[in-house]
């Protein structure tokens, strides 16, 4: 029989010492964490990109240092405000190590088929969902993105790019679809990368705060970091002749800061943007229109689908919510079920 060893009270107090260390946040904000001897006082950082275990970390002077991460940090994005510690010991590799997350004004979640829900970016102020009129604008995917951002309370810009490709009636068509969102209360640019054409009115939201551009693949999203940031070497592909959709440019988001003031997170592009994560009542809400006829349908589980005394329909049926935005929600209702993986 193995006789049981007695910790001294040196182990003891040093084993007491390791499962106290965590972050301490005091009423001033300020921070207080047990050092590793190798590691110097903790600070605050903002994450400028992620990648695998690591992750970039600004100091409050702009300089960057590649951190490791702390088991404890659950999740990590870039845009996300964290305590993190620089090693004594600078390799010229990874030089700190991050200790904790502070808490999210937002973050934006993106559905994976193979790793469910991707957190992509956080403490976003403005989302700037950028479509480009090849090969044809999808206002279905502008509204799949609109039902995120009014389901995380981010404000939405729409931007449409590639605007030098349209005559002059192309383009009054297209500014005629997006009247719609802008009676709801939604404002868009029209821009071109190329010839510049709406590009100041675009830097005019986004002086202050920290933005984000989404959209799918090839609708130019790196080529307006190009001329938003001049001498920004990001990498930017044309869009495939043979099927019209664009390959992925940018594979993992990074924060940049604006000469003239204000933040930019540039996010990976992607084929489509589901909604199997949401519930058929979030995705309602996501339709702001919808909001005042909430509630006034004949059976409270309505579906707002074919259910008779549907006040949602009759709206649709009276002109007050457009054919076109009701069609889309159904299309989105629909893709829900077909997107979701079997797995959940």
């Amino acid at each position: 029989m193995t006789k049981k060893k007695h910790l001294t009270q040196r182990q003891q107090q040093r084993i007491a010492d390791n499962a106290s260390k965590k972050l301490r946040v005091g009423k001033n904000k300020g921070v207080e964490t047990v050092d590793d001897a190798s590691f110097s006082a903790a600070e605050a950082g903002l994450v400028i990109s992620r990648f695998g275990q690591h992750a970039d970390v600004e100091d409050a002077n702009g300089a960057v240092t590649r951190c490791n991460m702390r088991r404890s940090v659950a999740s990590l994005v870039t845009g996300d405000k964290v305590v993190w510690r620089r090693a004594l010991r600078q390799t010229g590799g990874v030089d700190g190590v991050i200790d904790a997350v502070e808490e999210r004004s937002s973050v934006l979640l993106r559905p994976d088929f193979y790793d469910g829900l991707k957190p992509v970016a956080a403490n976003i102020d403005l989302m700037i969902i950028v479509s480009a009129i090849l090969p044809v604008l999808s206002l279905n995917i502008i509204d799949r993105y609109l039902v995120a951002a009014e389901i995380t309370g981010i404000k939405p810009l729409l931007v449409i790019n590639k605007t030098d490709l349209l005559s002059a009636e192309q383009k009054h068509a297209v500014e005629q679809q997006l009247a719609q969102y802008e009676k709801l209360g939604y404002s868009f640019v029209m821009v071109s990368a190329k010839s510049g054409e709406g590009m100041p009115e675009l830097l005019n939201y986004l002086h202050s705060g920290t933005s984000i551009f989404v959209g799918q693949s090839g609708v130019g999203k790196s080529s307006l970091m190009n001329s938003l940031m001049p001498g920004l070497e990001a990498q930017t592909q044309e869009v495939s002749q043979n099927s019209g959709l664009g390959q992925h440019t940018t594979t993992v988001s990074r924060l940049y800061h604006l000469p003239e003031g204000g933040d930019l997170i540039d996010s990976p592009g992607i084929r489509e943007f589901a909604l199997w994560h949401l519930t058929a009542e979030e995705v309602t809400r996501g339709f702001v229109e919808f909001t005042p006829w909430l509630g006034r349908c004949k059976f409270r589980d309505c579906k707002h689908i074919s259910d008779p005394g549907c006040a949602i329909q009759h709206a649709v049926e009276s002109g007050e919510i457009l054919h076109e935005r009701y069609d889309s929600y159904l299309k989105i209702l629909a893709s829900m079920a077909q997107d979701k993986p079997s797995y959940l």
